[in-house]
């Protein structure tokens, strides 16, 4: 995967559109990565459940749990499957809404300054392989285009919005994030396929 000349989309990835964005305000730039995670219904993965969240086309009528969502005007600009597949929806350009109400070393609206990662997960069940290897792909390629993004930087959605957010949980492994991008740092080929 590479970013296009635009810095705005990632190729050779699958792109579903969203329209839950807006500009970022002028002059603000991309400081802070968010991790999420997000399944639908609740603890179930795979479907096109959450591509139909962020595109405004989720059926209320699909389960009980989506009557309180299917409404709602959210996205993130990437999603990765337990598969280790990965979606953009929104150009990283434009401001994702992902965050929410949240704060960032004092400095609140972090989706206007943040890029979003949502992984297919839930709170108290391990991430895949193929999740940790295709987000350290991720974050070293954004690495590459947005220096700022150091590991101090990379924070959980539960960090900006403490006591309104969990995620990614307790069974996101931060030291092997950790430990595994200090080894692919150097080593990745980011514009490799799999």
């Amino acid at each position: 995967m590479k970013l296009d000349i635009n810095k705005a989309w990632l190729e050779n990835i699958r792109h579903c559109t969203s329209k839950h964005c807006d500009d970022r305000p002028e002059g603000t730039k991309i400081e802070l990565l968010v991790i999420h995670n997000i399944s639908l219904p609740p603890g179930k993965f795979g479907g096109s459940y959450i591509d139909q969240l962020f595109t405004h086309t989720l059926d209320k009528n699909d389960h009980p749990f989506f009557v309180e969502i299917a409404e709602l005007r959210v996205s993130a600009h990437f999603l990765i499957q337990r598969t280790g597949k990965i979606t953009q929806y929104v150009s990283l350009l434009q401001r994702a809404w992902h965050a929410g109400v949240s704060s960032f070393a004092g400095r609140s609206r972090c989706n206007d300054f943040s890029i979003g990662i949502e992984l297919e997960g839930c709170d108290d069940v391990p991430y895949t392989e193929k999740q940790y290897q295709h987000l350290i792909q991720l974050i070293h390629l954004l690495q590459q285009e947005w220096p700022i993004l150091t590991q101090d930087r990379i924070v959980g959605h539960c960090d900006i919005a403490p006591g309104r957010k969990t995620d990614p949980g307790p069974a996101f492994d931060w030291q092997r994030l950790k430990l595994m991008h200090s080894h692919t740092s150097t080593a990745c080929n980011c514009n490799g396929h799999d």
